[in-house]
């Protein structure tokens, strides 16, 4: 690289989660391409304070301000700035240090530091798809005017991000998600009123945490991704289709108007879309397991069962009606599985939590940020009230 630099500067925010420690791990294999810049965390000082010792970034966050002195004394002899809260997020997300942020801190609290850095024009690969369900329109709008790539790291979107590159000004027809069905693929209520989350966090092709595992589960992930998905390559919700592969090899198809489809496939494994959005537009070799053809040896795809898994078509019904129903239903989604993850209420209970969220919260057809930030905070009051304590 130029100067002798390292490469590309990258701020992790969520660098404790699923994403983020795969992401270290893939910069820790091309340590000639990145370099880490900002790292942040919500609660887990020990794992944070090991990754800032380890990959030496200017900055770190931690989020829970409770724990800043076990963090600012841990790397008190290192040339580390050490900051706490949400605020200090956003003014982090701000600072010219780095190139690229990726943007992984799980739900809605991802949104603003992700805005802010859209607002300073760097560069956004989006882990966090609930940044796009609940204020797609202003996160896109903002990123065209401020000249920020939007690169997505979830393996759907980056697959039909891959099948686009190169067919500019050619006509999407429409977009297909796969989607793998979950631990709980084929089953019926009846069987789902009785699993608990132990059962529900096992999921049978991909390792991610635990909030992603359970959306997974119900369905409510392939809702949110077509929701992400019609944001992101600016689609109408009638062009984004989900069909059910189990075997999670094809990660997403696009159909152009001449009805060719492009399909992009691998190996179920999140450091290839993660290494893909870091490295855009280059492809870096990679240690990861390929696909052989040989095994699996059939891939096959089914209809989506939205009568038992009705989280699903209540995503399509805030995909189409729009306005500021996906932001409601992802506040009452993450209500939801928060409550079902401590055994608060039972699995299918979940669907019914988020259907009443919607049906209660007053609708606004063309909400502000800050119709967002209110119409949030209403729905999770609504959703938690319903929990049973």
């Amino acid at each position: 690289m130029e100067n002798g630099q390292p490469g590309k500067r990258i701020a992790i925010f969520g660098s404790t989660g699923s994403i983020g420690k795969q992401a270290l791990q893939a910069i820790a294999d091309h340590p000639d391409q990145f370099t880490v810049e900002i790292l942040t965390a919500q609660t887990n000082d020990e794992l944070l304070v090991s990754q800032a010792l380890k990959f030496g970034p200017g900055t770190v966050v931690i989020g829970d301000e409770k724990k800043y002195l076990k963090v600012k004394e841990a790397l008190a002899d290192r040339p580390i700035k050490v900051f706490a809260g949400a605020e200090a997020l956003e003014q982090v997300a701000s600072m010219n240090s780095y190139d690229m942020m990726l943007s992984a801190i799980v739900g809605f609290a991802g949104l603003k530091p992700t805005l802010r850095a859209i607002e300073s024009g760097k560069a956004i690969a989006l882990a966090n798809k609930e940044t796009l369900v609940v204020a797609g329109d202003i996160i896109m709008r903002k990123a065209v005017q401020h000249r920020a790539p939007v690169i997505p790291v979830d393996s759907e979107h980056s697959a039909i991000f891959q099948c686009l590159i190169g067919e500019t000004g050619n006509r999407i027809e429409k977009v297909i998600l796969t989607a793998s069905g979950g631990p709980f693929l084929g089953k019926k209520p009846n069987f789902l009123v009785n699993v608990k989350r132990d059962h529900a966090l096992q999921h049978p092709n991909w390792n991610m945490g635990a909030k992603i595992s359970i959306d997974s589960a119900t369905l409510m992930n392939k809702g949110l991704e077509m929701i992400e998905a019609k944001w992101l390559f600016n689609l109408q919700p009638e062009q984004v289709q989900v069909v059910i592969h189990p075997q999670s090899i094809i990660h997403s198809m696009v159909q152009f108007e001449d009805g060719s489809i492009k399909a992009q496939m691998g190996v179920p494994d999140m450091r290839l879309p993660i290494l893909y959005a870091l490295a855009f537009p280059h492809r870096l070799s990679n240690g990861i397991p390929r696909y052989d053809f040989r095994k699996p040896d059939k891939l096959t795809f089914e209809e989506p069962d939205m009568k038992t898994f009705r989280n699903l078509s209540l995503a399509i019904e805030a995909l189409f009606k729009k306005g500021n129903l996906s932001c409601v239903l992802n506040a009452a989604n993450e209500i939801a599985v928060y409550a079902f993850l401590r055994n608060r209420i039972g699995f299918l209970d979940m669907t019914d939590l988020i259907e009443r969220t919607m049906q209660s919260v007053s609708f606004i057809e063309k909400p502000s940020l800050e119709d967002y930030f209110e119409s949030d905070a209403e729905a999770r009051n609504f959703a938690a009230s319903l929990i049973k304590l």
